[in-house]
């Protein structure tokens, strides 16, 4: 295949939805299948809605996920400038061919004049038939055009769109795509502040970054009439990239497009990382801070319209990039189960080795006030990780590793203990372990075991009582692995305890 260069083009208006990154991630795989470039671009044609800090997100967002352009805004490359209020002048320059190549022309109607005709037709649209009957290039003499430029009236410069033609998209997601010149309007190419809109300054730098291929949402497939219109204005249909219109990512239950909205309703990550709004409704929890691995969450929006035709499902990023191609991604809208994310999760922090999962539960361990040896973490994360889905949860479920805890199973030890006599049963067993030599998870077994059938107890009379004092919980992994972790000293001293608090309730 020819020299692929790919772009995500992201508006830096706030957090970068999830579908965002799907977009950005398909473009990479592309672009990484056949060893192509893959570019960053800020569009930020639209200053009333630009966000400070925005732009850094998008750029931290790509990083963590692994999604790392070769060229682009913070990259470079050699067709910069890559944010596109940067590139004001470029955009001016080809606004003005429009209309000198009789593909645009100069509108002067005023806000109150456009008002007026929407009241007048509430079907109103400025296209081939409307254009004759307003304040443009078009109706005014060359004079009066001239006249009106040199005294500086304001002005927009709009696309002339031709009437009675059919313009067609080779689609490589969705086939034949049709529209029909007389439906669509003349829309703005160049505003009254200077600034392009988005489809003018979207297909000049295509062109001038020389992109092959527009993956995109669906959403944009609309717009691409008046791209392609614009690419046959400026002469360049034989260069024109091939299109790719993703499907929607829907909401968990199917119905309807996901919106960042969902999020907070469901109480589930739409955006990569977190974003902090100026008010609670405008702050959302990312992915990373909910505790997903990013492998993990790019794994799961690989999957969220695109399938490999295969029964695997597990993927690393070369072979996701491998597997790819943009004919496997269907159109029909794809659901956000968030479900099958945490599967994803729990797949990747299984596979994880000791020392990756300890040097991402450290900062969760010692958020809460402990400082555990490398040696203790490794071993603290080697038990848990067949027990946790999300990062959090080695905490959640494996605090007891590392302080007391605050509530126990009162249920089982009603059952189990008696408090005229149980610690009298039980005592000899913590004299015993204190008397092994090496209180490994062999040892400390052996001598449970011998315990158990020297007193002609049962297994299911001896374990729930060492599992609850040392952990509260009947959960949890193996319970010599965790009394050899912990040590002879603790133990001993969370059993003493324990067994204080175990006659007070039964």
């Amino acid at each position: 295949m020819e020299n692929i260069r790919v772009r995500f083009a992201p508006s830096p208006t706030g957090a970068l939805h999830i579908g965002g990154i799907r977009t950005a991630l398909y473009n990479y795989l592309l672009a990484k299948k056949y060893g192509g470039t893959f570019i960053l671009r800020i569009e930020d044609t639209d200053q009333t809605r630009f966000v400070p800090g925005a732009e850094d997100y998008i750029i931290e967002a790509l990083h963590w996920a692994g999604i790392v352009p070769t060229e682009g805004q913070s990259f470079g490359g050699e067709y910069g400038p890559y944010r596109q209020s940067d590139r004001k002048a470029i955009y001016h320059d080809y606004a003005k061919k429009l209309v000198e190549n009789g593909h645009g022309y100069y509108a002067f109607d005023t806000p109150e004049e456009l008002d007026a005709a929407r009241q007048a037709d509430d079907t109103f649209k400025y296209d081939y038939k409307s254009r004759a009957r307003l304040n443009n290039s078009l109706t005014l003499s060359a004079a009066e055009v001239q006249q009106r430029l040199d005294s500086g009236a304001p002005y927009v410069i709009r696309l002339k769109v031709p009437e009675g033609e059919t313009v067609h998209i080779q689609d490589l997601v969705r086939g034949d795509v049709n529209f029909q010149s007389n439906e669509l309007d003349d829309k703005v190419m160049l505003k009254g502040d200077g600034m392009p809109t988005y489809h003018l300054a979207n297909v000049v730098d295509d062109r001038l970054m020389k992109i092959t291929h527009v993956i995109r949402g669906e959403e944009w497939l609309p717009s691409t009439a008046h791209h392609v219109l614009l690419y046959r204005a400026f002469g360049w249909e034989a260069e024109m990239p091939r299109f790719a219109h993703l499907p929607l990512i829907l909401k968990p239950d199917g119905k309807g497009k996901l919106s960042k909205r969902d999020g907070t309703r469901l109480g589930i990550p739409v955006f990569p990382l977190s974003w902090i709004g100026e008010n609670p409704e405008d702050s959302f929890v990312g992915f990373r801070e909910a505790g997903f691995d990013p492998r993990a969450m790019v794994n799961f929006m690989a999957f969220m319209g695109w399938n490999p035709g295969t029964e695997q499902e597990i993927f690393s990023m070369d072979e996701l990039a491998e597997a790819f191609s943009v004919e496997k991604i269907g159109k029909s809208g794809a659901r956000f189960d968030i479900e099958k994310a945490r599967w994803f999760n729990q797949q990747y922090i299984m596979a994880s080795s000791e020392e990756e999962l300890a040097k991402t539960v450290r900062p969760i361990v010692e958020a809460q006030g402990h400082q555990p040896t490398e040696a203790y973490l490794r071993s603290f994360v080697g038990m848990m990780k067949e027990r946790v889905v999300l990062f959090p949860d080695f905490w959640t479920n494996g605090a007891y590793f590392f302080e007391d805890f605050a509530v126990f199973d009162e249920a089982t030890i009603r059952k189990k203990w008696k408090a005229d006599g149980s610690r009298a049963v039980f005592t000899p067993l913590l004299e015993q372990l204190d008397a092994l030599s090496d209180y490994n998870a062999a040892a400390v077994q052996a001598c449970v075991e011998g315990f158990t059938n020297a007193a002609g107890l049962k297994f299911g009379d001896v374990l729930p009582i060492l599992r609850v004092g040392l952990t509260g919980t009947m959960k949890g992994p193996a319970v010599f692995d965790m009394m050899a972790l912990l040590g002879k000293a603790e133990c001993r001293r969370r059993m003493e305890r324990a067994f204080d608090l175990f006659d007070q309730v039964s």
